[in-house]
């Protein structure tokens, strides 16, 4: 049976014959995946660069004096959480401005949010100040990954969807080791004033000028627009019947998944910062050695996200996620099982890192679940409502660790993926031929 928000939808749209190779693109299709992937980069650069120096700027922010100090880990939690849920609520929020105003303009409206946010975090001068500045920034980073998401799932071919989410991924893997490179090239003042990293953030605000200009808005969307007048899907639609199954099941495998993936990205840097042989170095080589870390993490999921892309083209979407869950718990329970020497412990997480590639799935798969009118409200609806649970997480899972140490919260944290993957299995599948769009049942 069809949703009825499909009746919301407007007519059937047709799309030109399905490019096989590089040099058939369109000009149009070009611009919207040069757009898509650069706000996906710059959400990585804005999104990470509080995990580089969070450390040390809470612990001056909240006046104590060393970082072992309880208070930090506490207080950080609390900004990472308040991140978490301004990244939610920003999904929900652009994702009904990207249905009704385009994808095209809402994208460039979610890119000035998380830069001007971003930027002003340097001023901030209580750790409560700086949860601020950081929930309205995520609200712009919460936001471009549905309308870029569903930009290119509009406008690229149906066939090359398992690449291009694992391109789009990739651009948020560059985008941190763009935030790692600034880091470094920052080392000496980031050493003693590390507010000023945050400035880099407002970078991506020179992109909007070009998005406004060449890149237009898609001919799906506009089509369903003029198909439906001035009638609108509804938030309420995704819980009708036809389309209500596959919506509890998509908020459920994003919650899990996405709170055992934060919970590790925000307390593996300070569980390892904390190490007895590393705790004695000074702050600029921990924070070398917490940028060779970001680094093979990142580097590993890049390798992940292809992997993903290639197995997702023989398997399907939903097995692939709910293998890869599966590897992630294994990669997790590898590292925190039991207490490593820190060099072991570095080449380790490059599992986890190798593992984050499910992600990359996410991208293509979620938005086409749901009809055209309600692409960016539902992928950005569910995806984003994980983002709330896994707010909430990174403070829960942060509860179970003592001074310095970490690892039990980072060990329970990573059994999420297993109900991930079994949650994962009952989603419905997506095939990426031509003209073939799931159903989902009820």
């Amino acid at each position: 049976m069809k949703p009825p928000a499909e009746a919301h939808s407007g007519p059937a749209t047709s799309r030109p014959p399905q490019a096989r190779r590089l040099r058939e693109l369109s000009a149009q299709q070009w611009k919207s995946g040069a757009a898509a992937w650069l706000g996906w980069t710059f959400d990585g650069l804005d999104m990470h660069l509080y995990t580089l120096v969070y450390v040390q700027f809470v612990a001056q922010l909240i006046g104590a004096k060393t970082s072992l100090d309880p208070a930090v880990g506490r207080y950080g939690s609390i900004i990472q959480g308040a991140f978490m849920l301004g990244w939610a609520l920003g999904g929900g929020f652009f994702g009904r401005i990207g249905d009704r105003l385009g994808r095209s303009r809402t994208l460039s409206l979610t890119i000035l949010t998380y830069a001007a946010f971003t930027g002003l975090s340097a001023f901030a001068h209580t750790w409560w100040q700086l949860g601020i500045f950081r929930f309205l920034a995520a609200l712009g980073i919460g936001g471009e990954w549905a309308v870029g998401a569903s930009l290119l799932s509009e406008t690229w071919p149906r066939r090359w969807r398992p690449w291009i989410a694992a391109v789009l991924q990739t651009g948020v893997n560059v985008g941190i080791l763009m935030a790692v490179l600034a880091h470094y090239l920052m080392a000496g003042i980031v050493a003693t004033q590390p507010r000023w990293l945050f400035l880099v953030g407002v970078a991506p605000a020179l992109m909007v000028f070009w998005i406004r200009r060449a890149v237009p808005e898609t001919e799906e969307w506009t089509q369903a627009k003029a198909g439906v007048g001035e009638v609108r899907p509804h938030i309420r639609d995704l819980f009708q019947p036809g389309i209500r199954r596959t919506t509890w099941l998509v908020i459920a495998v994003c919650a899990l998944g996405l709170t055992g993936h934060w919970a590790f990205m925000f307390w593996n840097q300070i569980q390892f910062r904390n190490l007895p042989d590393v705790i004695g170095l000074d702050a600029r080589a921990k924070g070398e050695w917490g940028r060779n870390l970001l680094y093979l993490v990142i580097v590993s999921s890049i390798a992940g996200n292809f992997v993903a892309a290639w197995l997702a083209r023989r398997f399907g979407y939903r097995r692939v996620i709910a293998a890869m869950s599966v590897g992630y718990f294994l990669a997790m329970t590898a590292c925190y099982a039991t207490e490593h020497p820190h060099q072991r412990l570095y080449y380790l997480l490059a599992l986890p890192g190798f593992f984050q590639g499910l992600f990359a799935l996410y991208t293509m798969y979620l938005p086409p679940l749901f009809p055209t009118l309600l692409r960016t409200t539902g992928a950005g609806f569910c995806y984003n409502i994980g983002r709330v649970v896994s707010a909430v997480g990174v403070v829960f899972f942060g509860l179970f660790g003592t001074v310095g140490n970490y690892r039990l919260s980072l060990l329970l944290a990573g059994c999420l993926f297993l109900p991930a993957a079994g949650v994962a299995i009952l989603l419905p599948e997506l095939r990426d031929v031509p003209d073939k769009v799931p159903e989902p049942a009820d």
